[in-house]
């Protein structure tokens, strides 16, 4: 097997991979202070809220369930989502535009809100006095 051949497997076999890992990980709210664990198990993805400073009593609240790589695109995500005024899980489509950043688009009837999180090394621990 030639060096081109080689290349061209490890080429085909990466993008699964790393697409995976480009969405694991810590994510920051952009706009709020919420913090967001994704882990991938099986090729499905759950994200759970690691801090939250407003509402504190969401910390551990599976937000993300059910998360899958849609093959038809990439980059894109497809799972559900919490929505906390509704008190149910919504569909939702999961983007990563950019390396670092992840917009999570969901859609209730003619509404559509879409949320964009940062990629961070860890969430802060709490500050003791």
């Amino acid at each position: 097997m030639n060096i081109r051949a080689v290349l061209t497997l490890v080429v085909a076999l990466l993008p699964p991979v790393a697409l995976a890992a480009d969405i694991a990980g810590i994510w920051k709210h952009t706009e709020e202070p919420g913090w967001l664990e994704i882990r991938m198990e099986d090729g499905v993805g759950t994200g759970t809220v690691v801090r939250n400073e407003v509402y504190p009593e969401r910390v551990g609240r599976e937000l993300l369930k059910g998360l899958v790589r849609d093959e038809s695109a990439q980059g894109l995500w497809r799972g559900q989502i919490y929505v906390e005024r509704l008190g149910e899980y919504q569909d939702a489509e999961i983007s990563l535009p950019e390396p670092g950043m992840m917009r999570i688009k969901l859609k209730v009837g003619f509404v559509s809100r879409t949320i964009e999180w940062i990629s961070v090394a860890e969430a802060p621990l709490d500050v003791v006095n």
